[in-house]
């Protein structure tokens, strides 16, 4: 299969069968986003979401957050991963936001990785989520499914050589969605360990189906899901 025609095949079945795919954070505003963004780094949604049910109550703005201190931030997020530098960054974003930024969430790349604990990954997820922008974020699940599918390369060695590939030849229309198809696929059906090929819907575009699962089904057909 062309990868012209992989591509097309991507968009045709999640355009039909998943319309709608968004984040799974929590989050009411694009500062609580950006938050929650900063907190998900190698920590899953699941968790985020509960520490931020009882932070966001406490801290909702940015001068809030400018206006306190380690100690006091700490105990809301000593349950993700890295709170420690977690909590100096959430400090740092805060007090960058309140003097450089009038309070409100940049919407350009440029502008969001000057802040603390932001880089490009986050300020794409920023940048498609709040405002449709034809950007990328590249996360584990993202760099694994679309290098399974055989979207990129599978010689892609780093989040912005994929990143390129993907914005290159998926329609600008759709990048913002398909950042979430990926990670939504890769969260519950393309797992890391153990794929679950035999669940899933898109094995007729899928080169790590058609290269290392398929031969093995044809020499052993009564293994067949």
């Amino acid at each position: 299969m062309l990868k012209k025609e992989r591509y097309a095949a991507f968009i045709n079945y999640f355009s039909e069968n998943m319309p709608v795919a968004e984040t799974e954070l929590e989050y009411d505003d694009p500062f609580q986003l950006l938050v929650a963004v900063v907190l998900s780094a190698q920590c899953t949604d699941k968790r985020v979401n509960i520490v931020t049910r009882k932070l966001f109550p406490a801290f909702p703005t940015p001068e809030h957050l400018a206006a306190s201190n380690f100690d006091e931030l700490f105990p809301y997020i000593r349950s993700v991963s890295y709170p420690n530098n977690k909590t100096k960054h959430l400090l740092g974003l805060g007090k960058m936001l309140v003097e450089d930024f009038n309070s409100e969430v940049p919407s350009t790349v440029e502008e969001l990785i000057k802040l603390p604990g932001v880089g490009r990954k986050t300020a794409n997820v920023i940048t498609s989520v709040v405002w449709n922008q034809p950007n990328m974020a590249v996360d584990t699940h993202v760099f694994r499914v679309s290098k399974r599918l055989g979207l990129v390369p599978q010689k892609s060695k780093t989040p912005l050589e994929v990143e390129k590939q993907l914005v290159k030849f998926i329609p600008k229309q759709h990048i913002h969605v398909a950042h979430h198809w990926l990670i939504l696929h890769g969260r519950y059906v393309c797992l890391a360990r153990r794929p679950k090929c035999e669940e899933c819907k898109i094995t007729h575009f899928c080169r790590h189906f058609e290269k290392n699962v398929q031969p093995k089904m044809l020499e052993n057909p009564e293994n067949k899901g």
